[in-house]
């Protein structure tokens, strides 16, 4: 493996039952890359993610990280190791207040609350939240939970980011904003990995995306070479992207 390949998946395969939901699955993400992950519900997203970051194990296949075999490690492992994520239904602690939670991610690399809370409050003051750091995670829009659960994931501080679905269902000065955080977090050197449904916002903030369909991945490649692909557009993008062909 390259020195500057992040994150390596090879011939990755996870079965339920009878149903493939990866199949043979094959890609890799250098450091410092945005690379996003794209395919209509079922198509095997979130089970890959979950299989990278050792909620599921795999049936086959390897996962590599900097040239270290995590296939088999357990979540809270691999977290430790510099893999952090987010998820489709957004997971935030509701009773605790905004810097609570960050403080909680912090504590992975901190063993005092006091060194832990002040790099909640950076965290929160690079996210954009720390204007709301007493609110509880109850009192939080979607979209400012949405942004909490990134933060949450940031102070583990993490050399690979993977974000499910941190888009989905906000406005379109939401859309933005994030899509902004999104940049400013590559920019100060991570590599991210970005499960979406938004093409608008894969198209602008994509280094290349991968397309997944009932389980297999059917494309790899620059976003505009993914939404001029014949076998994408009937798969998932439909016919408005026809016209760019």
């Amino acid at each position: 493996m390259d020195k500057s390949t992040c994150l390596e998946v090879k011939g990755l395969s996870k079965w339920f039952g009878g149903l493939a939901a990866n199949l043979d699955i094959d890609f890799s993400v250098e450091e410092g890359e945005i690379v996003s992950v794209i395919g209509p519900n079922g198509a095997g997203k979130s089970t890959l993610f979950n299989c990278i970051t050792g909620f599921y194990k795999p049936n086959s296949g390897k996962v590599s990280f900097f040239g270290k075999d995590i296939t088999k490690f357990r979540a809270d492992k691999v977290c430790n190791l510099g893999i952090a994520r987010t998820f489709q239904i957004v997971q935030v602690i509701s009773d605790m207040t905004v810097l609570e939670n960050v403080v909680t991610g912090a504590l992975l690399r901190y063993t005092r609350i006091g060194p832990a809370t002040e790099k909640a409050e950076e965290i929160l003051t690079f996210t954009g939240l720390i204007d709301k750091k007493s609110f509880l995670g109850s009192e939080l829009t979607i979209a400012d939970k949405k942004r909490l659960e990134v933060s949450m994931a940031l102070a583990t501080q993490p050399r690979l980011l993977m974000l499910d679905e941190s888009m989905a269902g906000l406005t379109i000065v939401e859309l933005r904003n994030i899509m902004n955080l999104i940049k400013k977090i590559r920019d100060q050197g991570m590599t991210l990995i970005v499960v979406e449904h938004v093409m608008e916002a894969v198209m602008e903030i994509s280094d290349r995306v991968i397309v997944l369909n009932s389980g297999k991945k059917i494309m790899e490649g620059l976003p505009k070479e993914v939404v001029s692909c014949q076998e994408v557009i009937q798969a998932y993008l439909g016919d408005k992207y026809r016209a760019v062909c």
